[in-house]
């Protein structure tokens, strides 16, 4: 009796015993499940021939529940049925007007409409692979981005008109068909589309379009941020947008939740995470032409919201908006997305209550990725073993002032310890592949590795820095272009960023190095928008700063400015402000240079002329 008392006891301390020694255990086993099951689903899916598609998810999803709500925009409502009929009157017409064939590309130029869903699903269901161009680009950046994709056609928004006639000559000279989203249009060379939409026939389309498509075809080109240059037009495979739409699955979305989609459809997180991810889902799309901290949560209760998206700088500014007694009044249990600061993440939680945020990190064009699935603070991952197996990657020490990699004398890259940031690299392998950028074997060629761990091995080079933790969680630290080194030490921008927004007056800041003439390296400086009715206090700056980092690390310039540019993405624009430097001849605005043992004084172009000069060292 006493053997079996003592068993009973044992199992029953058992699920104890297992959470102190494994606490994250079934957090791992139901992540590991799910990317088992999800493998598998790419598998089958790449073994049909054509293979199968988010867009043959979609028409399963018309036959399964066709009256069911698809997309929900602004006062108006379309079914999964709606969306396939206007899909259709899209696909004829482009047929028709455009002699399209399967494999053609065509440029996108469109922002958040409900629109924009008609004429990619049309477009898929001819086999063609649209273009996804971020609708606030002008001029040379613009043609830059339709020349990466060789497309033939252009289809804009109406009021992105003058946009398109700005960049008209280039595209009539590259003998572009140019369309309209408009019902006339006088302006010779541009031809009005949306009556001939209108008309045609929503009958289904041949399957037979698109009869040669592979898991390997290009789906879709999604162009980088273009924060450190004119952006580059990542080719999305079937394959990658079938992973990319999976996360929705690992994060824990259920087939009866609502998401709202704000972010750019020109973008990773809105198109694939957001988009394709609720069709593979079968779920309802709240869609929003942009993001609006005053009006968020109103359509979430709106709208019964149950899962939002986020990227960058979107949760403090929600945080920032003035509190209310129904911040807590919501449906929305779940947030997928990343780039939250752990300050902001603890805010949000606080303030807006029991949310799930699952964080995670991956890069359009790059072939890892990760997922805080578990939703520890400040994460942007967990890593298995299982995953290095079958996705090996490395951190790796990086020398920021020489801008590449630290090799030893056999000529191979360092691993970084257990908590030391290091840059992200990740093996090029058939299983994680890394298919670059379209007509651009440059800047392809840039982010490959070779020799990192074995002579003759090749690795993407991801450009961030990030580290790992004893337990396995991965933390995202930099950017490599973010982050400078002064006195021969390395500053990360966001640990300068994190110590500045803690004072009050600091409603946003964004750090960065500049070069000094005869200095080597770059030295800090940090562009503030001061909160609203309050003043920039030079003594609390400095005295604050030297109580938290190091003098290599404190910002010696300040530039206050009105607001701070963000990309469409909410990423911060930096290359541009550092460009510019500290030349009060260039600036207009407010500066200040640290004065050791004084704090901040105001920047005169005397100062400037004296370090320009050299006669004041910094």
């Amino acid at each position: 009796m006493y053997v079996i008392f003592t068993l009973l006891a044992g199992l029953a301390i058992l699920p104890f015993l297992v959470y102190v020694r494994f606490p994250y255990f079934l957090h791992d086993l139901r992540y590991i499940l799910n990317g088992i099951a999800l493998g598998k689903r790419v598998g089958k899916y790449s073994s049909r021939k054509p293979c199968y598609t988010i867009l043959d998810r979609f028409l399963e999803r018309v036959n399964l529940h066709p009256h069911k709500s698809f997309i929900i925009f602004e006062n108006d409502t379309y079914s999964y049925q709606d969306a396939d009929r206007r899909s259709n009157k899209v696909a004829r017409t482009l047929s028709q007007h455009c002699k399209l064939q399967e494999g053609d590309a065509v440029a996108l130029f469109l922002g958040n409409d409900p629109v924009y869903v008609w004429i990619w699903l049309g477009l898929a269901k001819l086999g063609c692979v649209p273009a996804l161009i971020n609708h606030n680009i002008r001029a040379k950046s613009l043609l830059h981005c339709f020349s990466c994709c060789g497309a033939k056609v252009l289809i804009a928004a109406a009021e992105l008109k003058d946009a398109v006639v700005e960049v008209l000559p280039a595209l009539r000279e590259q003998k572009v068909s140019v369309f309209l989203l408009s019902k006339e249009c006088d302006t010779e060379g541009i031809e009005a589309i949306t009556e001939k939409i209108e008309k045609a026939s929503d009958e289904p389309i041949p399957p037979a379009l698109k009869s040669n498509l592979t898991i390997k075809s290009p789906a879709v080109y999604i162009y980088t941020s273009g924060t450190t240059g004119l952006p580059k037009a990542a080719v999305v495979n079937h394959e990658r947008m079938w992973l990319a739409s999976f996360m929705q699955t690992l994060a824990g979305v259920r087939a009866d939740d609502i998401i709202y989609v704000y972010l750019p459809l020109y973008h990773t997180a809105g198109f694939l995470m957001g988009l394709t991810g609720a069709i593979d889902q079968g779920i309802t799309v709240v869609l929003r032409r942009k993001f609006s901290a005053s009006q968020f949560w109103n359509d979430c209760r709106k709208h019964n919201v149950t899962v939002i998206q986020y990227i960058g700088e979107i949760m403090r500014y929600l945080c920032n908006t003035p509190k209310k007694d129904n911040d807590r009044t919501h449906k929305v249990r779940l947030a997928i997305g990343n780039g939250i600061r752990v300050d902001t993440w603890s805010e949000f939680l606080q303030r807006f209550g029991n949310i799930h945020i699952c964080e995670c990190y991956g890069a359009t064009e790059g072939n890892t990725g990760f997922v805080n699935y578990v939703g520890k603070v400040g994460a942007t991952g967990r890593v298995l073993s299982l995953q290095k197996r079958f996705q090996p990657f490395a951190l790796i020490k990086y020398d920021t002032e020489r801008g590449e990699p630290v090799r030893d004398s056999r000529g191979l890259c360092v691993e970084v310890p257990t908590g030391e940031a290091g840059l992200l690299v990740a093996k090029i392998t058939k299983r994680a592949p890394f298919i670059g950028y379209a007509n651009n074997n440059q800047q392809t060629e840039k982010k490959r590795l070779r020799d990192v761990l074995e002579k003759g091995d090749l690795y993407f080079n991801s450009g961030d820095l990030l580290r790992m933790d004893e337990e396995g969680f991965i933390y995202f630290q930099d950017r490599i272009g973010d982050t400078f080194r002064w006195k021969g030490e390395n500053v990360a921008t966001t640990e300068v960023t994190d110590v500045l927004v803690i004072l009050d007056f600091i409603e946003e800041a964004n750090v960065y190095g500049v070069k000094v003439p005869g200095h080597e390296g770059r030295i800090g400086m940090a562009s503030l928008k001061i909160t609203e009715g309050m003043e920039f206090n030079s003594t609390a700056t400095y005295d604050h700063l030297k109580a938290y980092l190091p003098s290599y690390a404190r910002p010696r310039f300040i530039r206050i400015q009105s607001s701070i540019v963000v990309t469409g993405t909410y990423k911060q624009m930096k290359v541009k402000l550092a460009e510019e430097g500290f030349d009060p001849s260039v600036i207009d605005e407010v500066m200040y240079i640290l004065e050791e043992g004084k704090g901040y004084i105001p920047m005169t172009k005397d100062i400037y002329t004296a370090i320009s000069e050299g006669s004041m060292r910094l």
